[in-house]
């Protein structure tokens, strides 16, 4: 994670809050690459990951985490990192050549219920026993792509709460779950409304946003920070915020506060 970043949020490999639940979304931008980072951070500093790619394959991922310093291949064979491909085993479902529905984390694609509770037990599986690797860690990218494989917005928050009481609560572990949203803030049945949801439940939240004075050869887009201060109960608002510019590099991202680069007028 950058330097400037991890600073701001009090990150790095010797330092990992605990109990953290993090939000990350975007908006006419591509925040993937907070995913890699968080990714890389995490395994960086000794944790067990359990991470949900509904998105992309497991070579995507490895590809970016080798330019970043970071194997994913050896953590996985370490124990260190559980990946769940999420495209391969819905593909298996819904063709019905995996296993039955009960034992697959994707069997709610064929199941005569629509909740997460298959997906929900395959991350206890994951992120318990950690041994060596400590704390647990739980990625989902993202979130938003379950509600295009038909399950419902109170399906998904259960789910985010179950997690987050077990990986957050119960092992003192950190969630970070990536949520995407279009263009227009008024969609009160889909991924805005998912948004809305976890924000209340989050208690960091990433926002990547393109820059409103729009494209720039240098400056890649903006990122809104919020977060709660450290001992918040649950529920409680994002209090604190600050807008951050970056732009992504091949070996990382590079951050600083508005208006501090020359190539933004």
């Amino acid at each position: 994670m950058s330097g400037y970043l991890g600073s701001l949020l009090g990150f790095s490999t010797e330092k990992i809050e605990k109990g953290d639940f993090i939000l990350l979304s975007d908006r006419n931008a591509d925040a993937s690459f907070l995913i890699n980072h968080f990714l890389s951070l995490y395994l960086r500093a000794g944790c067990k990951v359990c991470f949900l790619g509904l998105v992309q394959s497991f070579s995507h991922y490895s590809a970016v985490a080798l330019r970043l310093g970071v194997n994913l291949v050896q953590a996985r064979e370490q124990g260190q990192l559980v990946f769940l491909e999420g495209l391969k085993d819905s593909v298996s479902q819904l063709l019905q050549q995996g296993p039955n529905s009960e034992a697959c984390p994707m069997g709610f694609l064929r199941g005569s219920q629509t909740d997460l509770r298959s997906l929900f037990r395959f991350v206890q599986r994951s992120v318990g026993g950690a041994g060596e690797w400590s704390p647990s860690i739980l990625l989902v990218d993202d979130m938003s792509v379950l509600l295009s494989l038909g399950v419902s917005v109170g399906a998904i928050l259960d789910f985010s709460h179950y997690c987050r009481t077990t990986v957050c609560h119960q092992l003192q572990g950190n969630m970070v779950m990536l949520v995407r949203v279009g263009e227009e803030e008024d969609d009160e049945e889909g991924p805005e409304l998912l948004l809305k949801a976890l924000t209340h439940q989050c208690s960091l939240a990433l926002s990547v946003q393109g820059l409103p004075t729009g494209y720039c050869r240098d400056i890649h887009g903006q990122v809104e920070v919020r977060w709660k201060e450290r001992g918040a109960g649950p529920g409680g608002a994002l209090t604190q915020k600050k807008l951050l510019q970056y732009k992504v590099h091949d070996k990382g991202v590079s951050f600083f506060a508005r208006g501090t680069s020359s190539a933004v007028l």
